[in-house]
């Protein structure tokens, strides 16, 4: 399903990890992935309060604490950079689909980084 929302189509995910050869492109580009799947959920499901959009972005969150071992295996890491800049897109995508009051932390809660 092709992602209709034109603020997220706009986008630039992961925008600073990508800038910094720290970040190998293949493992962000993973990470890119499971944004954009997140999207796509949203667009599918369309949750119309936070607490359905916080399903959504808890399995997403998990999918980034599963990709954490592939960052170590490129010798790279989720660390302070990278968990902004996440967190930074999760409240983007969230802000882009009308939740401009979804807690960032909410979003994210169950992260391993």
């Amino acid at each position: 399903m092709p992602i209709t929302n034109q603020q997220v189509t706009g986008h630039a995910f992961l925008r600073p990890l990508y800038a910094d050869p720290y970040f190998p492109d293949h493992v962000v580009d993973q990470g890119k992935a499971i944004l954009l799947r997140l999207c796509e959920r949203i667009e599918a499901e369309q949750p119309s309060e936070p607490a359905a959009l916080y399903v959504l972005t808890r399995a997403a969150t998990e999918e980034f604490n599963l990709l954490e071992a592939e960052f170590e295996a490129a010798g790279s890491e989720i660390e302070t950079v990278a968990r902004e800049s996440i967190a930074a897109d999760f409240w983007s995508i969230a802000s882009a689909y009308g939740f401009t009051d979804a807690d960032v932390e909410e979003l994210i809660a169950d992260r391993d980084w």
